[in-house]
């Protein structure tokens, strides 16, 4: 199996690469270990930004979106008992944010890709990446058998626990990082959203954020110190 590019990885960076290597007559195989109706339900981020609004429309992708999205033009920041509008259009020239989910995303995408011709090989493990330097090859495992692709360059989008990241040669490898001691709660709840837009607010017991999907659906996320205490209520 051959193709100028090897993407390992069908989530929102390496699908959206394979695209737009197919718009410029550059050919693409994505690898991807989960199946295709996983990688469309799996709930992750909701607001898109205005410029991978623009790119997914400008690339033939954003019709779904600019249909269903919600478009706000500004947030509310909430701290010392008091709301702050801040108003994107005005302060931007008229740009703002879409509420739409990022599993969305991943829908039009796909669609996308196998409507142009595009292969992408669903349930595939990708095992290890070899002659990186030379011939570069990726073996996977499909279906019980192992399988060798090989292509001109590789393009790790398989995120921070993948087998790329890993395969790039500790001299060569450079990271930029900051972690922040802070842990993550999600909440997702089918019930209309209490704010036409998203609203941040920050409190000495930490962060929370009031955002959504769609009109019915919202979604509450919670930045705590370690060993947070959650009181019911």
């Amino acid at each position: 199996m051959r193709a100028q590019i090897g993407i390992v990885g069908a989530g929102l960076a390496g699908l959206m690469l394979s695209h737009l290597l197919h718009q410029q007559g550059i050919d693409s195989i994505v690898l991807e270990v989960h199946s295709r109706e996983y990688i469309e339900s799996r709930i992750r981020a909701g607001v898109l930004e205005q410029g991978t609004v623009d790119l997914l429309t400008q690339s033939g992708v954003g019709a779904r979106l600019l249909r269903e999205g919600l478009t706000h033009h500004g947030i509310e920041l909430r701290f010392n008992g008091a709301g702050h509008r801040i108003n994107f259009a005005d302060l931007t020239g008229g740009k703002g944010i879409t509420i739409y989910a990022q599993h969305e995303v991943i829908k039009d995408l796909v669609a996308a890709r196998l409507a142009a011709g595009g292969q992408i090989i669903f349930e595939a493990e990708a095992v290890r990446l070899a002659e990186i330097d030379a011939q570069p090859k990726i073996i996977f495992q499909h279906r019980g058998a192992t399988q060798e692709l090989q292509c001109d360059f590789i393009a790790g989008c398989d995120g921070f626990h993948g087998i790329c990241r890993s395969a790039i040669p500790a001299g060569k490898l450079q990271i930029h990082e900051r972690v922040y001691p802070f842990g993550w709660l999600g909440i997702l709840a089918q019930v209309a959203p209490a704010s036409d837009e998203l609203i941040y607010t920050y409190h000495e017991r930490g962060f929370a954020l009031l955002s959504m999907r769609s009109p019915v659906v919202k979604k509450k996320f919670e930045n705590t110190r370690p060993a947070p205490r959650f009181d019911a209520g």
